[in-house]
Parts: structure tokens; C-alpha cells; sequence
């Protein structure tokens, strides 16, 4: 369990902004209102023209970068990586480049190079500069627009690249055209000098290329977030099965030795079914679509397997992975619902008196994927993350249905029988479920009027002001009572660890106390109901459990808890974990105020051993109980000092292999992965 962590995207910062405003809320609550109003209208009756900023060149991307990349943390940092590789791919998509070199070098920056055809070089009639400086320092310039410059891109606002130089504290261009060579540096967005002729052939030994070299701005973000393999890999091999062929090299120069990763995947979106699946066992052969129509080209893939999770399915546009997915996944969703019930009537599966079953029941167990590539795509926001495209819907639509009408009737008939006897038995589980939790509904379990007992609320009854610590066992339940702000931290001790989830049938769930604490404390509702962000009772769900490796266990239990049963909250991003300390040290003697000292890990600890000469006190945190409440507030609980994780998930399909793998019900494919990953551990300092 001691790797659960690696799929999320963790972004640790201080809670100073958030949590020092809600004192001040409650410091004016006590004031004189009209007084306080007053004050605030008062400083704006100058209000002219002169206030009005207006903000030239990069400067709004600056002001404000997370419109343009998501946020200023780790993934905002990744989101500049994956901008100009894009680039690069959209330059295989046309058919101009097989090979993309990636490195993470030792001085902070990403170098990316392809073997496209190259930048323009040549003056540009509307802005005077040459088309490499315009791309690089004016906003929404581009050649994908429509023009002659990209049929089928990933970007579509003219923003990327510039928005990478805007945000890097130098970034370095090197482009390679109809045999000529020149080079351009920019600073924080500014051209530094004018751009330079090359004579060398710097890429891959190729006539034409791009290569660009940039450093992150630490002004914008954090210096301790740093380039993940880990992470950009997972995006490599992602680009590697949506582009067959397509040759991507990850580079890890930062150590002695270079470590080198090579994407390549002929077998294309079937290929990478394949990848998602190889822990499950498959109902049927891969169901494997592609056509173009009216110019949109759609490539889709379908297994089913014996699994009983919700369905796992990827959606991308123009290589882009649309995590809300859009027109085109909820095309396909509906036509694979519609084709079935279709098929289930015709092959008398369903009887007369039996009702079409609604998607969940149909896609249960569905791994798929669906890639359209789209000459103008609309994307909701810079990030992407959404497709708009109405047209699409009725192109994936028709190429879909046409397709697995066929399929069911010709060769794919047992594959239909499979899928519907299926889908028949998860409706008949939930129904069964269904009578458990009205069972359990009429004792008033999940009746949100009744509050557990263990709970110990807060004062404050505005959800987006109160927060909620999970904690383990009585002790650290009073332990974390008596350290709280009462104001607006609610306790919810647990009893034990609760079932896990990952290998719980539905019914099981509702008859658990723990999970009936937990989900009438929260106010979640049922698993089949869909989430409702007004009934929760608090906008922040921090698991605090104890730093060792029970307590890892235990995290990893509440985390599959909440992915399996409500993915939304991990989604949203309202779940935290806690960090508490391993050690406390302090000067020993008679001053023993003169020096005192947290420590979360044991490389903090040696590393603050080593800097006093004195001798030092070392105190060993076994748990929460363990700590006194001023300890718990001042170094845990204390939004002013405390340094909390968000949980995001990074990506879908690493983040359900990997509860599969550690929370299922395959014992070898557990064993096989602790042995892969035991040389990470250091055995000496494991709590067993």
C-alpha cells in the first residue's frame, strides 16, 4: 500500500490564503456592519477612467496564468510540456514528422525537438516581425486558424506556444525551414536580440525541425516542483497509441546516467485497449471502428469485460484528452445504449414486460476509447478539457451505429449475448442493492437529519466555510476535538478501518457503520444518485490519519472509498490529506525554548540533525493520539501553518489500474507489482 500516492497529481501549499480570510469573516461579524460597508464603498468613489489598466503583449498571461494553463502548480507546470509537444504532434498529423525528442535536463529546463517542417522565418504583412517572433510573443497567433497552415490541430487559439514563453524565465527557439537555420531568445516573454541565422543543422540530422529550450518561471511557479517522468510519460504513451507510428523519446538527463523511455505503439487505440484490459478478463475480442465522414475522422474502441466497476472510457479530440469529455463521448454513450436494448428485444433477451436498460447497467464493465480528429474543433477553454462540436454527435452517431448493427448481426453475436446477459445481471444486483438501501433508509441511516453521534460538528453551517477531518480511533478523534477550531472544523472519528470497497458488493456498503458515518456526515447520497454539490456539508474533506504505514493503509482504504463510491469529489477537488509530523526536536539543557522543530520525513530530520551543533532532543510521533492538541493544531490543523495535498487524478487509467491492482481481488497482479516496486522502498524505517 505504500505506493497508492504515485497516480495522483499532488499539489502541497500552504492554506494561508483561504483560512486566514474566514478569521477575518468572523472578526467583522462582530463589528459594526454599516460601518463596514461604508468603508468598502468609500474607497471607490474615485472610480474614472484613470483606474482602467490595460494590460500589452504577454503581460495578461502573467497577470493571470491560470486561465491559460489550469493552475500554477504541479499540473499548470506539466500543461507547459504538453503545449509545445502538442505542437509537435500536430506536425505528425499532418504527416511532416515521425520522431518527437523530449529532455529533462539537470538545470530545471525541457528541451522538445522534432522533425516538422519548421517555423516560418519570413516577415509577417500585419505585424511587421517575422513570423517566428509573432507566434512567440503575440497572443492568438497561429496557423490554425483555419488557414492552409494544419487540416486536422490540437491547438485552436493561437495561445500556446506564447503562452509557454510568457510563462518561462528564458526560453530559447531554434527552427529549421527550406534548409535555413536561425535562432530566437526570449525572456519572460520578451525577445532578447534579434533573431540569428544557424549554419549547423542542430535536429536529428534532419533538413527542417523545432527545437525549443525553456526554464519555468519560479516567479510564477513553486522552485520545489519539478519535470515527473512518471507524469509526462503517461502522456507520451497516451500520443503513442492515438498516433500509430509516431516515434516519441523521453530523455531524463538530470543524473549520471540518462535514462531513456521510447513511445511507439503500431497497434494504435486497439492497442492501448489492450493496455487498459490486460488485468481483466474480456468478454469478447476488441471491437475496433474507424472512419471518416464529411471530413471528422472517428476511431473508436470496445471491450467489455467481467468486471463490475462503472465504465472506463477515454475521449480525445485532435490528440487532446477531453477529460469532461463532450459531443462525441456522449454520442457514442448514447448509441451503445440504444444498439443494445435494440439487440436485447431482437435476440429475446429482454421479455415484453422487461424495460430497456438505462447506460450504467449497459457500459458496466466497458473499457473504450473514442479519438475524432476535427478540422475546427471548439474547445471549452484554453485546457481544453471539453469538446463542443454539435456536428459531431451525429457523425459519431451514424459511423457507430452503422457499425455494431453489423457487427451484433455477422460475426459479433455471442459478443452481443455476452454483453446483454451482463448487463441483465448488474441491473439485477442493483436492485437487490436498491432494497438494501431502503432498508436501510427507513432506520433513518442516510436520512441527513440524522447526524452520526461520533460526529463532532462545527459552528459554522455555510458548507463553503467548514471543513471536515477523518481521523482513525478514539484517541486521535479527542485528541483532534481538543486541537480543532470549533468554528468552522468538524471530527468524524472511525472506528477501525473500513471495508474496502474495491471487492464490496453493493449491498455490503449500506449495512456498514462506517460507511453510514461517512456518508451521512458528508451528506453523499447513495451511490447511483447523481452528485449533488449542494448537499454536501463541507467543502473540504481532509483524511488525517497516522504517519506510518497503518495509517497509509487506512488512507488508501478512504481513498478507494471515495473514488469507487463518488468519484465527483476527487474530481472537484475537495479532498485533502493531511500532514502531520513524524518528529519533534528541541534543544536538551536548560533552555529548551531556544530551539524547536518539526520534521515529516526522515531525510528532513537528518538533514535539520546536521545543521546544529547542539545536542537535540528527538521526539518519535507513533500517531495522532500520541500528540498533545496544541502539537496537532500547530503543526496539522492550523490553516495559517498547516501544508495539506489535494487529491487530483492525474490520469483515469493509471488511477483504475492502479485500485484494481492494490484494492482488488487478484492476488498475483498485487505481489507482481510490490515486487516491481520494492527496490523503492527503504525497509530499515518501515513500522511493521
Amino acid at each position: 500500500m505504500f505506493f497508492f500516492i504515485n497516480f495522483f497529481q499532488i499539489l502541497r501549499k500552504k492554506e494561508t490564503q483561504t483560512f486566514s480570510t474566514y478569521q477575518n469573516i468572523f472578526n467583522i461579524e462582530k463589528k459594526n456592519k454599516k460601518k463596514f460597508y461604508k468603508g468598502i464603498f468609500s474607497k471607490v468613489t474615485n472610480y474614472d477612467a484613470t483606474k482602467i489598466t490595460v494590460l500589452e503583449g504577454l503581460e495578461p498571461v502573467r497577470r493571470r496564468p491560470g486561465v491559460f494553463i489550469g493552475s500554477t502548480g504541479t499540473k499548470g507546470l506539466h500543461h507547459l510540456a504538453y503545449e509545445i509537444i502538442d505542437n509537435s504532434v500536430d506536425e505528425a498529423l499532418g504527416g511532416f514528422c515521425d520522431d518527437i525528442l523530449i529532455s529533462l535536463n539537470d538545470n530545471s529546463t525541457l528541451t522538445i525537438k522534432d522533425k516538422g517542417r519548421g517555423i516560418p522565418i519570413d516577415t509577417h504583412p500585419v505585424t511587421g516581425k517575422t513570423a517566428l517572433e509573432t507566434v512567440m510573443t503575440i497572443l492568438h497567433a497561429g496557423g490554425k486558424f483555419g488557414g492552409g497552415g494544419y487540416k486536422v490541430s490540437g491547438g485552436l487559439h493561437g495561445v500556446g506556444v506564447s503562452v509557454v514563453n510568457a510563462l518561462s524565465e528564458f526560453l530559447h527557439i531554434n527552427t529549421r525551414r527550406l534548409e535555413k537555420g536561425c535562432s530566437m531568445r526570449f525572456v519572460r516573454g520578451k525577445t532578447i536580440g534579434e533573431i540569428k541565422a544557424k549554419k549547423r543543422n542542430f535536429n536529428f540530422k534532419n533538413k527542417n525541425g523545432t527545437s525549443v529550450n525553456f526554464k519555468p518561471d519560479f516567479q510564477i511557479f513553486s522552485s520545489t516542483f519539478i519535470y515527473d517522468p512518471f507524469i509526462l510519460g503517461g502522456r507520451l504513451n497516451e500520443l503513442a497509441f492515438l498516433n500509430s507510428n509516431l516515434k516519441l523519446i523521453l530523455q531524463d538527463r538530470r543524473k549520471k546516467n540518462i535514462n531513456e523511455s521510447i513511445f511507439v505503439h503500431n497497434g494504435g487505440i486497439s492497442e492501448y485497449i489492450f493496455s487498459l484490459s490486460k488485468k481483466k478478463t474480456p468478454l469478447h475480442k476488441t471491437i475496433s471502428i474507424e472512419k471518416e465522414l464529411k471530413g471528422i475522422s472517428v476511431q473508436v474502441a470496445l471491450q467489455w469485460t467481467t468486471d463490475h466497476s462503472q465504465e472506463n472510457i477515454l475521449s480525445f479530440a485532435n490528440n487532446i484528452r477531453t477529460i469532461e469529455g463532450g459531443t462525441h463521448l456522449d454520442s457514442l454513450k448514447i448509441v451503445i445504449t440504444r444498439t443494445l436494448n435494440f439487440f436485447g428485444r431482437k435476440t429475446g433477451k429482454f421479455k415484453d414486460n422487461f424495460r430497456n436498460l438505462s447506460g450504467e447497467f449497459i457500459r458496466e464493465g466497458l473499457t473504450g476509447i473514442i479519438s475524432v480528429k476535427i478540422p475546427e474543433p471548439e474547445f471549452e477553454g484554453q485546457t481544453k478539457s471539453k469538446l463542443g462540436n454539435p456536428d459531431v454527435r451525429s457523425i459519431v452517431d451514424t459511423i457507430v451505429s452503422d457499425y455494431l448493427k453489423n457487427f451484433f448481426e455477422t460475426q459479433g453475436k455471442d459478443a452481443c449475448l455476452s454483453i446483454l446477459e451482463k448487463a441483465i445481471e448488474a441491473y439485477q444486483a442493483s436492485e437487490a442493492a436498491k432494497k438494501a438501501r431502503e432498508l436501510v433508509r427507513r432506520k433513518s441511516v442516510l436520512e441527513f437529519t440524522t447526524l452520526p453521534g461520533k460526529l463532532a460538528d462545527c459552528s459554522l453551517k455555510d458548507p463553503n466555510k467548514s471543513e471536515i477531518f477523518i481521523v482513525e480511533g478514539d484517541s486521535a478523534g479527542g485528541s483532534a476535538k481538543q486541537a480543532r477550531d470549533r468554528m468552522f472544523q468538524a471530527i468524524l472519528p472511525l472506528r477501525g478501518k473500513i471495508i474496502n470497497i474495491e471487492k464490496t458488493d453493493e449491498t455490503r456498503i449500506y449495512k456498514n457503520t462506517e460507511i453510514q458515518a461517512l456518508i451521512s456526515a458528508l451528506g453523499l447520497g447513495t451511490k447511483k444518485e447523481n452528485f449533488d454539490i449542494n448537499r454536501l456539508r463541507y467543502r473540504r474533506i481532509i483524511i488525517m490519519t497516522d504517519a506510518d504505514v497503518d495509517g497509509a493503509h487506512i488512507r488508501t482504504l478512504l481513498l478507494t472509498f471515495f473514488y469507487r463510491y463518488q468519484k465527483k469529489l476527487i474530481e472537484k477537488g475537495l479532498v485533502y490529506i493531511a500532514c502531520p509530523p513524524l518528529y519533534k526536536i528541541e534543544e536538551t539543557g536548560k533552555n529548551l525554548q531556544n530551539f524547536k522543530n518539526y520534521c515529516y520525513s526522515d531525510a528532513e530530520l537528518e538533514f535539520s540533525l546536521s545543521k546544529h551543533i547542539k545536542k537535540l532532543n528527538v521526539q518519535r510521533f507513533k500517531g495522532l493520539g500520541e500528540m498533545m492538541p496544541e502539537q496537532l493544531w500547530e503543526t496539522t490543523m492550523d490553516p495559517e501553518k498547516r501544508v495539506l495535498k489535494r487529491v487530483e487524478v492525474s490520469d483515469i487509467e493509471k488511477a483504475n489500474k492502479i485500485f484494481n491492482v492494490l484494492m482488488g481481488d487478484k492476488v498475483f497482479a498485487r505481489k507482481e507489482f510490490i515486487q516491481i516496486h520494492a527496490d523503492k522502498m527503504n525497509l530499515e524505517n518501515i513500522d511493521y
